[in-house]
């Protein structure tokens, strides 16, 4: 058996969607039917998801889509009342600001700044660079008030403790995430992702990486982090060791035109995994079992 089959993408940018993608959801279900994968979530960076999900679930019962929510300000930011319809629409992921939470803004306009080929930049970056530009964009966004958990971040986290669903920290600061990690690990609450820890503008050391597991949290290690060269395959490898791998959940991040298609990542990123020391155990547990976990208990 594959390693691949029974697995879960958790992060996929799929079409339709405001920014050019490489796959659309009808084509990535039959992609995922036919290598045996389990299922993948639909990450938006400005709608909800779960009516995609739904209708994808329908078509193709083989496989499932998992509806999801991203909190910037298409959405109204740290929006309780938008989680709270998502969660009842069968969202099962909320991921907090990326596009316009204040860390990414204030990354992506200080790149942009110095950036010769404003092309080259991520897709997301390139996006909020043009809206800026147009004068369209409203204020970043930050989770924290004084340094504590704003009121509308703690009736988000009512919420997702409440329904039993994911809450993933987006692009926000590493700050953010030790303030957020905390009252998460106070309220017992076990579905807290830290998403993609050793991108450019999300960056965490593997300490801190690992005292955050140690608080309940589980690391997400994206596929297009090393594979873009934002870090090397070594160095991805290490942070897992480190962290330890029932800590860890593999998902890829793709979506981009000009990159493989996510379930090619998968198979990728398994067989580096395996080529590089790690048990068939421990990658069946990094895109089997903590997906599983996040999605359906």
């Amino acid at each position: 058996m594959n390693l691949w089959e029974g697995a879960w993408d958790l992060h996929v940018h799929s079409a339709p969607d405001v920014i050019g993608r490489k796959v659309t959801d009808h084509e990535l279900m039959q992609r995922l039917i036919a290598c045996g994968m389990k299922g993948y979530a639909i990450k938006s960076h400005i709608s909800s998801t779960t009516g995609r999900a739904k209708l994808m679930n329908e078509i193709h019962p083989q496989a499932t889509a998992v509806g999801t929510i991203t909190l910037n300000n298409a959405v109204g930011g740290i929006n309780p009342f938008a989680v709270e319809l998502a969660a009842m629409d069968g969202a099962k992921l909320v991921w907090l600001p990326t596009i316009d939470a204040k860390n990414e803004s204030d990354h992506i306009m200080a790149n942009a700044a110095h950036a010769s080929d404003k092309t080259k930049m991520p897709f997301f970056a390139k996006f909020r660079v043009e809206l800026a530009e147009k004068g369209k964009l409203q204020p970043p966004i930050n989770i924290l008030k004084e340094g504590k958990l704003s009121k509308q971040m703690l009736e988000v986290l009512d919420i997702v403790c409440e329904r039993n669903i994911a809450l993933a920290t987006g692009h926000i600061s590493v700050e953010e995430t030790f303030v957020l990690a905390k009252e998460c690990k106070t309220r017992n609450y076990g579905k807290l992702i830290v998403t993609h820890p050793n991108f450019p503008s999300t960056r965490y050391t593997k300490e801190q990486q690992k005292e955050l597991a140690t608080m309940g949290a589980i690391m997400e290690q994206c596929f297009t982090t090393p594979y873009t060269g934002k870090i090397t395959w070594e160095q991805a490898f290490d942070e897992i060791r480190y962290v330890g791998p029932q800590r860890c959940m593999i998902s890829t991040d793709l979506g981009q035109p000009a990159y493989v298609y996510p379930d090619e990542g998968i198979k990728i990123y398994t067989q580096k995994l395996v080529e590089n020391g790690f048990s068939d155990l421990e990658v069946r547990t990094m895109v089997q079992d903590v997906p599983e976990f996040i999605v359906n208990s």
